[in-house]
């Protein structure tokens, strides 16, 4: 394998990634002493908003470092995506990391984001399962640091901690399933993988666990048990992080590898999607009603969303890369949106997140109740928002080219069938907010509260996405152009 320094100039999110986190060490080593740093948060943005207009570019499909790693039109657009969603992420956490017990350690969380987000890169760009792995490892080491951020409040301590080991036994299952398709094939080179993959039972044995492991990762029933407690003690910053970027780059992920690498055995994870996807979606809607905490309602929702991204797998066409690439995106947008404005709640609100702090909201803070549904709206995918097109995408690809007279084609509209009626589910308990905001009396309502600065910021582009990516033809369109190429 011959090696030379040119090949980082096909690595450009990662070089500029590394660069902002040595800047990062460096602004955070040299200002240690000063106990406010308000220029500390505007500077981890703007260079965030630099890395993101770099990386907006097209990007040329290359192989580098012996093909371990590849890029392509594709690939920089969910990096793209992943880039976008983590400066929402830094804009809207200025006045956690204010706080008296935070502001310390405001130099240590830019330093995680930006590491894990560097993994999440290398995860996607991954043509060999080894590079594959270490990646994931990199994102999921300093993601349970985040989610332990606030060990004195909140249980963020119990979190880490329960994210940390199913992240350990989800990574252990998920390297034995590469074992074995390593003893079946030979090789951990995707291509070559796929290349000489036969339906063997080691090879459905590799499948499996593979696929067990990575379920974790995303949050897929039965899979899903770590969610809701690691969600409910994280920061509520890091929970947005966590549901949206970090389940972003394993969903696509998983998806690159399942149509690459086990594209000989299609008919196998079909089957297995189906499973999953009817499970995830029906049974985070059942539990997501039942929920009084917010954050553990996300994270119900959350699994919910993921059973929805994984029907633009289902289709196994250059659609599927597409579609789960438009719902990531708008997925981003939406949920943002909602933990921006959870976040701004919780801390006018003594650290509270029971739903029924919003009962009665919109007579005291009508503008955030407005964009509040605005998100739920979205992510309930009624008209005209964004999320209505993310949903009906995912739909189209699932059922694409599926002959409904054959069983497996019969079965991809059952499992559509499915999720549709489970929408209606959603829409549901989405409209609880709704309800608790604008129709349920409260005699203490929550009192009229500024957002600050970078709270307003957050939100504006967060409902700019919403409304705009769902109208504006031009987004898909540019997502479609790129991974046709």
């Amino acid at each position: 394998m011959n090696i030379d320094y040119s090949q980082f100039l096909n690595m450009v999110p990662e070089v500029t990634l590394t660069l902002l986190l040595v800047i990062a060490f460096i602004a955070d080593f040299c200002s240690a002493k000063h106990t406010l740093r308000k220029w500390f948060n505007p500077l981890m943005c703007v260079l965030m908003l630099a890395h993101v207009l770099v990386n907006l570019g097209p990007t040329e499909a290359a192989t580098t470092f012996g093909g371990m790693y590849i890029t392509s039109p594709s690939i920089g657009v969910i990096k793209s995506i992943l880039a976008f969603g983590t400066l929402i992420v830094l804009i809207q956490a200025r006045e956690w990391l204010s706080r008296e017990d935070t502001a310390f350690k405001e130099g240590e969380f830019y330093m995680l984001v930006f590491s894990t987000l560097l993994g999440m890169n290398m995860m996607v760009s991954a043509n060999h399962f080894l590079l594959f792995f270490l990646g994931l490892e990199m994102a999921s080491v300093p993601m349970a640091c985040l989610v332990a951020f606030d060990k004195y409040r909140h249980n963020s301590a119990e979190a880490g901690a329960k994210f940390i080991l199913t992240a350990t036994f989800s990574s252990g299952v998920m390297l034995f399933g590469i074992s074995f398709l390593y003893g079946a094939a030979g090789t951990l080179y995707f291509d070559d993988v796929a290349a000489v993959m036969t339906t063997s039972p080691l090879t459905i044995m590799g499948l499996v666990f593979f696929f067990s492991g990575l379920g974790f990762k995303i949050s897929l029933v039965p899979f899903h048990f770590w969610t809701a407690d690691s969600y409910q003690g994280a920061p509520t910053t890091v929970t947005g992080y966590l549901s949206v970027v970090s389940k972003g780059a394993a969903a696509f992920t998983l998806c690159a590898i399942l149509m690459k690498v086990f594209a000989p055995m299609v008919e196998y994870w079909q089957y297995l999607l189906y499973i999953v996807i009817v499970l995830s979606i029906t049974v985070a809607n059942l539990f997501a009603i039942r929920q009084t905490d917010l954050k553990r309602f996300m994270a119900f929702s959350s699994i919910s969303q993921a059973g929805y991204i994984m029907l633009a797998v289902v289709g196994n066409s250059a659609m599927s890369v597409t579609t789960l690439s438009f719902y990531v995106l708008i997925y981003v947008a939406a949920n943002m949106a909602v933990f921006s404005i959870i976040s701004a709640v919780e801390e006018h609100n003594g650290g509270t997140v029971d739903m029924n702090s919003y009962d009665g909201l919109y007579k005291t803070n009508p503008r955030l109740s407005f964009l509040m549904t605005l998100a739920l709206f979205s992510l309930g995918g009624i008209p005209p928002f964004a999320g209505m097109f993310s949903k009906f995408f995912v739909f189209m690809a699932a059922v694409k080219g599926a002959d409904v007279t054959a069983t497996n084609g019969a079965l991809a509209y059952g499992v559509v069938f499915v999720a549709l009626v489970n929408t209606v589910v959603s829409l549901y308990y989405y409209l609880l907010i709704v309800k608790a905001m604008y129709i349920k009396r409260n005699d203490n309502p929550l009192p009229t509260f500024t957002s600050s600065v970078n709270t307003k910021l957050a939100l504006a582009l967060c409902i700019a996405g919403i409304v705009a990516f769902g109208v504006c033809s031009g987004v898909y369109e540019w997502i479609d152009t790129a991974s046709l190429m």
